[in-house]
C-alpha cells in the first residue's frame, strides 16, 4: 500500500487552494485573517536570543527548545544542536549530527524532526532518516544512536526507563533508555492518506496513550508492548480526501483518570483511562497539542480559532476568532496567559478568564511552526528560522 502524508499547515496557509485537485470553486480559498489590533496591557520583555544553526524553513518540524537545570538544548533540522545558558543564552556546547559524505563534498544533513526532549542526563531527537539519537547534556556526545521503523515525527518521550518514539509509518516503538535498544514495536496501521505528523504519545499509570492516524487513540501496556484498548474518535466522512482525514496527531492528556484526545476532522474526547470507554465528545478537530487545567480545556482548533471548554462535558466558555488561518503554534500557559504564536512571526497573549487579547508583539519574520516553552520564568520559543528567544512577563 502506498502511503502518502500531506502538510496541511502548508495548503491552509497559502491563500490559493482552487489549483489542487482536492479542492474546486472560489469557496474553496481560504484567507489569512488581518492581524488584530491589540492596545498592549503590558510588554513582554525580551532577555535574550540565539541562532541555533538554520532553523527548519518551509519544512515540517516539530522542534522546539527543551530545557533542564538552568539549560535549554534547541536543535535545527541540518543536525546542529546547542546546549544555552537559560539566563543569558550563551552557548555552553554545540555538536553537528550531519554526516560527513566525502572530503570535497558537503555533509549529509540529518534531517532532525522530532524533539528536543531532556530526560535523566540526555538530549533525546529523532529525524526524517529514521534515527534516535541520545546525546549526554553534559557536553553533546552520542550516548547512543538507534535506527527506528520510520520517520520520528513527533518528540520522543521518557518514561519508565524506555524512550516511546512514534514513527511517520504508524509503529510506536519502546527503546531501552539506557542502550537505545529496540525492547517492543507496536503497528498502528496507517491509511493511504494522512497528515505529516504524528501524536507523541503521554505515559501515564504504566500505560503509553498515544494517538493514530486512522482516527484512534490507543493504550499500549509499556512494560510488555500490548495494546491495552483502542477507541476511535474520529470516522473518515466528506466529499474530498482532504475531508476525509481523521488523523489523531495531537498528544493525548490524562487528568484525573481522564484521557481527553483530539482529532483532524473528528471530536474532542474525553474516554475513561482504564476502558477507553467515551465519557464525552464534542465536534471539534485540531492538529494542536491541548492544554488541560483547572478544570479547562485551551484548545486551537484547525481553523485556528483558540477555545476554552469546560472538562465536563466540553462546554464551551469562551472562543477567539480574531486569529483565523494565521498558522497557530499550539497554546502554552505562562504566567497566567495563554500565549499562541503565529506564521508571520507574532506572539499573542490572551486573558484565560474572557479570550481578550492582553498583548501582542512582532517576534521574528520567518515565523513560528511549534509551540512556546515555559522555563522556570522564561518563555521560550524557536523560530522557523533558527533564532530561539527568551522571554520574561
Amino acid at each position: 500500500m502506498e502511503l502518502r502524508k500531506i502538510l496541511l499547515p502548508g495548503l491552509i496557509s497559502v491563500t490559493l487552494l482552487s489549483g489542487c485537485s482536492w479542492f474546486s470553486g472560489e469557496e474553496d480559498v481560504v484567507k489569512m485573517s488581518p492581524l488584530p489590533k491589540v492596545e498592549n496591557q503590558f510588554t513582554p520583555e525580551k532577555v535574550w536570543s540565539t541562532s541555533v544553526g538554520d532553523g527548519v524553513g518551509d519544512y515540517y518540524s516539530n522542534l522546539h527548545p527543551g530545557w533542564a537545570d538552568s539549560t535549554v538544548y534547541a536543535a535545527d533540522r541540518h543536525g546542529i544542536v546547542k546546549a544555552l545558558n537559560a539566563g543569558d543564552g550563551k552557548e555552553q556546547w554545540k555538536v553537528d549530527l550531519s554526516e560527513k559524505t566525502g572530503f570535497f563534498s558537503s555533509n549529509r544533513p540529518a534531517l532532525i524532526s522530532g524533539g528536543v526532549t531532556v530526560d535523566g542526563g540526555h538530549v533525546y531527537l529523532g529525524s526524517e532518516r529514521a534515527q534516535v539519537y541520545a546525546l549526554n547534556t553534559s557536553d553533546g556526545s552520542v550516548a547512543w544512536q538507534t535506527q527506528a521503523a520510520g520517520e520520528v515525527l513527533s518528540r520522543p518521550v521518557v518514561s519508565d526507563g524506555l524512550v516511546l518514539i512514534h514513527t511517520s509509518n504508524g509503529m510506536l516503538q519502546g527503546l531501552d533508555q539506557t542502550s537505545g535498544a529496540i525492547k517492543w514495536s507496536v503497528n498502528l496501521d496507517v491509511p493511504a492518506l494522512s497528515l505529516r505528523g504524528e501524536s507523541a504519545p503521554t505515559a501515564a499509570f504504566g500505560a503509553a496513550i498515544v494517538g493514530g492516524d486512522n482516527g484512534r487513540v490507543s493504550a499500549v501496556m509499556m512494560n510488555q508492548g500490548q495494546i491495552i484498548w483502542q477507541q476511535r474518535i474520529s470516522q473518515p466522512s466528506g466529499a474530498t480526501e482532504i475531508d476525509r482525514l481523521s488523523d489523531v496527531d495531537t498528544t493525548p492528556v490524562v487528568v484525573n483518570g481522564v484521557v481527553y484526545a483530539l482529532a483532524y476532522n473528528g471530536n474532542l474526547t474525553a474516554m475513561d483511562l482504564r476502558s477507553g470507554q467515551i465519557l464525552w465528545k464534542r465536534e471539534i478537530g485540531s492538529v494542536h497539542d491541548m492544554i488541560v487545567d483547572g478544570g479547562r480545556i485551551y484548545l486551537v482548533d484547525q481553523d485556528d480559532r483558540v477555545v476554552a471548554l469546560n472538562t465536563e462535558g466540553g462546554v464551551t466558555i469562551w472562543r477567539q476568532s480574531d486569529l483565523l488561518h494565521r498558522n497557530l503554534t499550539s497554546p502554552v500557559l505562562y504566567n497566567g496567559y495563554l500565549v499562541v504564536g503565529d506564521s508571520e512571526g507574532y506572539l499573542h497573549w490572551i486573558n484565560t478568564d474572557d479570550g481578550r487579547f492582553v498583548a501582542q508583539q512582532n517576534v521574528d519574520s520567518s515565523g513560528f511552526q511549534t509551540e512556546p516553552v515555559v522555563a522556570s520564568d522564561k518563555l521560550l520559543i524557536q523560530a522557523k528560522g533558527g533564532e530561539v528567544y527568551a522571554f520574561t512577563r
